[in-house]
């Protein structure tokens, strides 16, 4: 079956399930959790839901290590809870989108455990083994989360590859047989009506570690189109795959228009530009916008008619958006109308990270209230290199993870309505400014501003095949670009700084034309931009 390209036009909310909502006390979210709120995620108007891993895991990655492809994590609840969830979202029109992890498994799985009995167990083919010498690897390539790659089995006299964790043993895609069992099991899920697939570090299935390539190996595509062909252009699905060392001619090959790979990629090449050059995040710099506005129109300008991408301020990976390039103080209303604005108006699908649509914030804890482990890591390890302790906590204020993992902030309860137990993390201490009832009550506020501009993009055609033309390209404090179609144009005016700016409307436009979205009530001059600023004009 062809795919109908509904994507297109859709937006998806991402749940990380821990945090959303906890149905039965114990301080962790759940699938029941996430059903009650249903309602909630139909009134915002969204499409679909990308689930974070609620996969059978031992936990050791946050889910991105499976046990069992078949299963619910019992923390989550059961695959009956999953099938519920499934039928009850779709009843509302909303489809789940499952987050699959197929470059590794767990080292419980149990194809893992039967492949370290013996070479000549059937499973054992299914993982990347290297004979060798214990205390010599095979190489010196090192593992994402620190230390060797390679990790000696003394009873076999082998090395096993891990990218990641050392409980994150690699899947062997040379091996017909491992591919076979993976396509079984995505037909399995798409049998029981899951919408699609966000598919976890897809572009390192293809690895080969003895000339030390992980990302883009040479049999990648191959792979991804053989994948596709056997499972995902059987249904009509949303597929996306993650891919961090993906650039815009690589991103054609993963999102090509005729199906082949993926649905749309998605890339994190403005993600970076608040670090220092050549570090690592924890090494803080003002944001570079003029590189912003570069990066986001290359991506617009490349891809169009060619591919498809991903449009994403916020994940469970990454900072509250309103408090890494907003203003979460003074204009914290004002500055997260402004950066959803300025995304949505762009070619693309729309992500929406649980919480983002409430403006949100990052929450500043002491070290002790941090669950992440590179977190509580990288704050020992630059203690022990001599760091301030003060500046270490500004980085993790800054880019720690766990912002994004506070529980949602449901409304002005204890724990934010979130619990009626203890919270496996720390509920941020501004619920009862910032939470769904009172948003969802006021007509004015963050949520109704996602809401409407949810509607927007379902309402006109442009927004999703409109072409991209990036304006005042030199400008420092303003984000402004047209959607051209037949017969239709946008134009979309962001004030990304918190300063009042001169402004003039671009050639061609008069300030009467409609005003489909603005985050000030009213407009008394157009030759100036207030504070965060943020229009879009239609005109036909």
């Amino acid at each position: 079956m062809q795919e109908s390209k509904w994507w297109k036009n859709a937006v998806v909310y991402q749940i990380y399930p821990r945090s959303f909502k906890d149905s039965n006390g114990d301080g962790i979210g759940d699938l029941q959790g996430i059903i009650r709120k249903l309602d909630y995620l139909k009134e915002l108007g969204i499409d679909a839901i990308w689930l974070s891993p609620v996969c059978r895991s031992p936990q050791d990655d946050n889910g991105y290590d499976i046990s069992d492809y078949r299963d619910i994590d019992s923390m989550f609840g059961s695959l009956k809870d999953m099938e519920e969830l499934i039928k009850e979202a779709g009843e509302r029109n909303i489809r789940i989108i499952m987050d699959l992890v197929l470059n590794h498994s767990s080292d419980e799985h149990l194809w893992f455990r039967e492949a370290r009995k013996s070479k000549e167990n059937p499973y054992h083919d299914y993982y990347v083994w290297r004979d060798g010498t214990e205390g010599l690897p095979p190489n010196d390539m090192r593992a994402c989360f620190g230390g060797s790659a390679w990790e000696w089995v003394p009873e076999l006299s082998q090395y096993y590859f891990h990218q990641f964790s050392v409980k994150q043993p690699d899947l062997n895609w040379e091996n017909p047989k491992l591919r076979q069992e993976i396509y079984d099991m995505i037909l399995w899920w798409m049998e029981k009506g899951v919408g699609g697939f966000r598919l976890d570090v897809i572009d390192q299935i293809a690895k080969e570690p003895d000339l030390k390539i992980t990302n883009n190996g040479p049999r990648l595509h191959e792979y991804i189109r053989e994948l596709s062909k056997e499972t995902f252009r059987k249904g009509d699905l949303i597929t996306v795959g993650e891919a961090w060392g993906a650039n815009t001619e690589l991103a054609k090959l993963y999102s090509n228009p005729d199906g082949s790979e993926f649905s749309m990629v998605f890339q994190f090449e403005h993600i970076n530009l608040d670090q220092q050059p050549d570090k690592e995040k924890w090494d803080l710099a003002p944001l570079d916008f003029l590189k912003l506005k570069q990066v986001f129109a290359k991506w617009q300008r490349e891809l169009y008619r060619t591919g498809w991408n991903s449009l994403f301020w916020n994940n469970h990976d990454l900072p509250r958006i309103v408090s890494r390039w907003g203003n979460d103080k003074d204009y914290r209303e004002k500055s997260a109308k402004m950066l959803a604005t300025l995304l949505h108006g762009m070619q693309g699908t729309p992500y929406i990270y649980q919480g983002e649509e409430l403006g949100m914030t990052n929450a500043e804890f002491g070290i002790e209230d941090y669950r992440d482990i590179e977190t509580l890591n990288v704050y020992h390890e630059r203690l022990d290199k001599g760091y301030q302790k003060e500046d270490i906590l500004n980085s993790i204020h800054a880019k720690g993870r766990d912002n994004a993992r506070t529980p949602m902030q449901w409304d002005d309860s204890p724990n934010a309505g979130f619990s009626e137990g203890t919270p496996w993390i720390r509920v941020n201490g501004n619920y009862r400014e910032i939470n769904a009832k009172q948003e969802m009550a006021d007509k004015g506020s963050v949520f109704h501003y996602y809401k409407k501009l949810i509607g927007l993009r379902k309402t006109y055609e442009v927004f999703a095949d409109g072409k991209f033309e990036l304006l005042l390209e030199e400008a420092k404090d303003i984000f402004a670009y047209t959607r051209t179609s037949e017969g239709e144009k946008l134009l979309i005016i962001c004030n990304f700084h918190e300063k009042e700016i001169p402004f003039l409307l671009p050639e061609g436009w008069s300030g009467k034309e409609e005003i489909l979205i603005a985050n000030y009530n009213e407009i008394a001059e157009t030759e100036k931009l207030r504070p965060y600023e943020a229009r879009i004009y239609r005109k036909a």
